[in-house]
């Protein structure tokens, strides 16, 4: 992607479990576009929950949710707007119409093992899941279909967080 041309939207697409990294990456990722003066967004699942509370999640609500975050991201895109959307976004049927909707689509697979975002679990998720306080909760009663054909597979497990936002934006230099 040529800094210059601001102009060029594309959607990078981070998907991965609950606490792999995907919002605090998106957020670098953003910083460094906004810094270069560049129109960019960034779409999260959870700030567009707080939103939109009512969402649920069992496999259609989830799938028709990521449906809509992909079109808003597709519209974004057409106008010149780079999208950095974080969300779990757990199964390949809903990530691939996105892929579907979108002209400069990027996913990003955030490969980051189960053990490890069970650990890190800032919002304590994980174990009130477990517990059986939170249901269809993705790594534990529901499950995370990865990536066929991700653009990029990041494990923030063995990458720190500017290695990973440097990955990133390796990738869209070499394609644009």
């Amino acid at each position: 992607m040529t800094m210059a041309n601001k102009n060029n939207g594309c959607v990078l697409w981070l998907t991965g479990l609950p606490a792999s990294g995907k919002s605090t990456l998106a957020e670098e990722v953003c910083k460094v576009f906004e810094s270069k003066g560049l129109a960019v967004e960034h779409l999260d699942g959870d700030k567009v929950r707080e939103v939109f509370p009512q969402t649920g999640f069992d496999r259609a609500s989830r799938n028709d949710h990521i449906r809509r975050m992909g079109f808003l991201a597709s519209r974004l895109e057409k106008y010149g707007v780079i999208v950095v959307a974080s969300f779990i976004s757990p199964y390949q049927e809903s990530r691939d119409s996105i892929r579907g909707m979108c002209k400069n689509f990027y996913e990003i697979y955030l490969n980051t093992p189960l053990e490890i975002c069970k650990s890190r679990d800032p919002k304590g998720l994980y174990k009130l899941a477990m517990e059986g306080k939170i249901l269809n909760f993705t790594g534990i009663q529901e499950p995370y279909e990865p990536p066929q054909q991700p653009q990029l597979v990041l494990d923030t497990s063995t990458l720190s967080i500017p290695q990973a936002r440097d990955r990133i934006l390796d990738l869209l230099y070499s394609v644009h």
